[in-house]
């Protein structure tokens, strides 16, 4: 195989890889019915006129299954941190005593769970386009090669590897959801 071919096939795999981390990153934030810091994720908090996240301003952590616990580096932060939570609209009601902030995560409901897993479906649904748009593109850089010059038996090779690769990612994502409906269906 020539290093052209390798290097297509290395860098299709990297591409692969970075869609599964992204898929992960996605599904992670998809909360299960318990307290988890990634749902704050996404939660941006003014601070002093710059939105940052709520990790740059507070120390998030899960002290049991059903609360988040958020403590701030600076007291002042308390209110902005307690609005930001309010804003982002997640569902969460934020207790502020003065030095931390707790928020109960509320057990969910039948019609929610099954909402949730739609949206994991349809984040696993996007992962596996991208993966087949990454093979697409790569089966087309073989063609170049092959009219470039590579032999048409390499050029087959080289596609059922792409093949290959596209198969072992989609299963990857395939056992993400799979799991990710199991977190979320169990009550």
């Amino acid at each position: 195989m020539t290093d052209e071919v390798k290097s297509l096939l290395s860098k299709s795999e990297e591409l692969m890889k970075g869609a599964i981390v992204h898929l992960e990153l996605e599904l992670n934030k998809i909360r299960a019915g318990k307290a988890n810091p990634a749902m704050l994720e996404n939660v941006q908090v003014d601070y002093y006129g710059s939105r940052v996240p709520i990790s740059n301003v507070a120390s998030v952590s899960t002290p049991d299954p059903r609360t988040i616990m958020l403590q701030p580096w600076e007291k002042a932060m308390i209110t902005p941190i307690e609005k930001a939570i309010q804003a982002a609209n997640l569902g969460f009601n934020p207790q502020n005593d003065g030095i931390l902030i707790r928020i109960t995560v509320p057990p969910l409901t039948e019609e929610r769970r099954k909402e949730l897993v739609k949206r994991a479906k349809a984040e696993v649904e996007n992962s596996k386009v991208t993966l087949r748009n990454i093979r697409r593109e790569a089966n087309e850089d073989v063609k170049k090669l092959n009219k470039a010059g590579l032999p048409e038996d390499m050029a087959k090779v080289a596609e059922d590897k792409i093949q290959e690769l596209t198969n072992t990612y989609s299963a990857k994502a395939d056992k993400h959801i799979e799991l990710k409906e199991k977190e979320i269906m169990t009550v």
